[in-house]
């Protein structure tokens, strides 16, 4: 069933934050209704804080250095009450207790077709896609886990790999696809185009 009540979505990220300024691009269209972020989380001062300041998203800093660092991201992921956690360039594993609290909730994007080429980053991705001989790259949306790039895929996209394709154009190509399904992915939960059956015993 759709949501009545605004849909809360909280953002991890530790990079740039690309995909989450589509999202905001998406909101400020009225393309995300009923759609509210209520906070980006960040373990570091970076492009994604700066985005979501400059839109009034409110920005928790977690320092990873002051202690009890997964401790903290689940009490304060908790108390903003998220109907759903959109990974966005997030470097930090996530804990199995934090994954349980939040089951069938946090989204993750990797820029490849997953299962090929798992357990990359960014540019190391499509170093070695391009390196493999691939003719198509692409990006996947899926849930997360406490195994790096695990869970059930919600989105997956492809695109062509040219002759003379380098790093940063299938890094364009990718990003391009990760800004147009990830908002549309929220949508889908927003929705209620995206459910899991509960597991019954007996």
């Amino acid at each position: 069933m759709p949501f009545k009540k605004p849909f809360r979505v909280v953002i991890l990220a530790s990079t740039n934050g690309t995909d989450f300024g589509a999202m905001i691009a998406e909101k400020n269209a009225g393309k995300l209704k009923n759609v509210e972020f209520v906070g980006l989380v960040v373990n570091k001062n970076c492009g994604a804080a700066e985005r979501a300041e400059a839109t009034g998203v409110p920005v928790f800093l977690i320092d990873e250095k002051a202690g009890n660092f997964d401790g903290k991201l689940l009490e304060t992921v908790r108390q903003l009450e998220p109907d759903l956690i959109c990974m966005v360039g997030w470097m930090k594993i996530l804990r199995k207790d934090f994954c349980a609290k939040f089951e069938n909730k946090i989204l993750n994007v990797h820029p490849s077709l997953l299962p090929k080429f798992a357990g990359k980053m960014d540019g190391s991705v499509h170093a070695n896609v391009l390196k493999a001989g691939e003719k198509k790259s692409g990006m996947t949306i899926h849930l997360a886990a406490a195994e790096i790039d695990a869970g059930k895929i919600i989105c997956q996209k492809e695109c062509e790999i040219e002759e003379k394709e380098t790093i940063e154009s299938l890094r364009e190509k990718v990003q391009s696809l990760e800004k147009k399904w990830y908002p549309e992915v929220i949508r889908w939960f927003r929705d209620g185009k995206i459910y899991f059956e509960k597991n019954l015993t007996s």
